[in-house]
């Protein structure tokens, strides 16, 4: 089990400067853009243009904080303003991103085809990790027990084989957001 606390997470800067990306988890670790089996992250979008196009790879995306942008592409007209609501796409498509307003932040799965299998899932419940063959969750609001540690927005963990532990247990709201939880599930494709 490997916990992560977002503020801490090294930033990257996109080559064509619109913006940045923290890696949170890859399979296999270390693995480049080319190799990578799944990757999760969050990133920062500051300018407009093109996304990435990745061959091979599903995408999901969903915005975390800010003003939203707008995705165009082939087949593809989605303003994603509404934050925690996951949008799948091709990571084949030439995509390109339009500001709604301001900097957003967004949080991104890439699944290699015929490889993963799972879907970014906003969860107000208890959940396990290490209950699934890989996954990984991140606080998105309110506080969260997980054993004797308690877990606040932008800190989680991400495991790539199943692990027996505590429940990640939603801590009753007091005043604020009421606890919310990103919660990516994977499992590998059985052919």
């Amino acid at each position: 089990m490997n916990r992560f606390d977002l503020s801490t997470t090294p930033s990257t800067p996109w080559k064509n400067g619109g913006g940045s990306t923290r890696e949170l988890a890859c399979h296999p670790p270390g693995a480049g853009m080319d190799r990578f089996e799944w990757r999760i992250s969050v990133a920062t979008i500051a300018h407009p243009g093109p996304f990435s196009v990745f061959p091979g790879i599903a995408r999901q995306i969903m915005l975390l904080s800010g003003d939203g942008v707008h995705l165009r592409g082939p087949a593809i007209s989605h303003a994603l303003a509404r934050r925690w609501q996951p949008f799948a796409f091709d990571g084949a498509a030439a995509v390109d991103c339009t500001l709604l307003g301001g900097t957003s932040t967004d949080f991104n799965l890439m699944l290699r085809r015929g490889c993963w299998q799972g879907a970014i899932e906003t969860v107000r419940d208890a959940r396990h990790p290490g209950s699934t063959p890989a996954g990984l969750c991140m606080v998105l609001a309110g506080r969260w027990h997980w054993g004797d540690a308690v877990l606040a927005a932008g800190q989680g963990c991400w495991w790539s084989a199943p692990e027996a532990g505590p429940a990640l247990m939603p801590q009753a709201g007091q005043g604020g957001e009421a606890p919310v939880l990103a919660w990516v599930g994977l499992a590998p494709v059985l052919e």
